[in-house]
């Protein structure tokens, strides 16, 4: 039997509906008649793959009552110019939500701009402070993209406790707090990298496999534990325009008991998430 697939974009939009109701609230109660949440994304330089993302967050703001603004600049733009702008965001009552879009153009020190972020506006979950919250388990703002396979595996009903959970890839930004996610609820959890030996000996013993290198058809259906959820973070564009993520979907299909598909998957989810940090952060 073919694997169930984890519709990420009908998720998103039930997530999105629970937000446009909390915005409500929030303009009757803390925030006041005529006041929103304010989100403001910070782009540097002109990556197709960034500003598809960014279009999806200004939408899916606009489609619950977030305000949305984009800070563009080009590639060749100073640090202390972004981080100036960071500076006047931080200050600025409008705005609850900061995210500098992510990869930086080199030259530009990524550390120090995230860092410069406030930690009560640092919706994308990336500063120090943050992160530190994240490793002891009390974390105010989730990484989108591990929040929102959080949600997924929720929405599915498997209890986590217990079960074997093996991470491939140890980003920052998606493999590491994806494994400290998963160990807040009990898994056991392997984390693998572009070192580990015999990579399909570890991925074969996953109940839950999470896949998230940039490598596309990386993980097939022989290196699948039959019955395993399937989560495929990457999102990698063919020779011939396609889409397609690190897992090679149609040969893991026939394993797997659940997987997301590329796209449609993990994609809408982290935006969803955003709007969720966005909405905390002005609550």
């Amino acid at each position: 039997m073919a694997a169930q697939r984890i519709d990420g974009k009908t998720l998103a939009e039930q997530v999105l509906a629970e937000c446009r109701t909390e915005v409500q609230a929030l303009a009757l109660g803390g925030l006041g008649p005529g006041r929103q949440p304010g989100l403001a994304v910070i782009v540097v330089g002109d990556n197709p793959a960034s500003r598809a993302y960014i279009r999806n967050k200004v939408k899916a703001c606009a489609s619950v009552g977030v305000h949305s603004e984009v800070h563009e600049f080009p590639a060749e733009v100073s640090e202390a110019q972004v981080l100036d702008q960071v500076r006047r965001l931080n200050v600025d009552p409008a705005i609850h939500g900061i995210l500098v879009q992510l990869p930086l153009p080199a030259g530009l020190d990524e550390a120090a701009i995230l860092a410069e972020v406030s930690v009560t506006k640092d919706v994308d979950g990336f500063h120090t402070m943050n992160r530190g919250e994240l490793f002891s388990g009390h974390t105010r703002f989730p990484p989108c993209t591990p929040a929102g396979m959080m949600r997924m595996l929720e929405a599915i009903g498997v209890p986590l406790a217990g079960k074997h959970a093996v991470v491939v890839g140890r980003s920052n930004t998606v493999g590491k707090p994806m494994a400290l996610l998963l160990l807040g609820r009990d898994a056991t959890v392997t984390i693998c990298t572009s070192k580990t030996v015999d990579l399909a000996s570890h991925t074969r013993r996953a109940d839950v496999l999470v896949v998230a290198v940039g490598r596309p058809g990386l993980v097939t259906g022989d290196m699948v534990k039959p019955g395993a959820i399937v989560l495929d973070v990457g999102i990698n564009r063919t020779a011939d325009g396609r889409l397609v993520g690190d897992v090679d979907f149609e040969s893991v299909q026939a394993v797997a008991g659940y997987i997301t598909p590329v796209p449609g998957g993990v994609g809408p989810m982290t935006v969803a998430m955003l709007v969720v940090n966005t909405i905390a952060a002005a609550r």
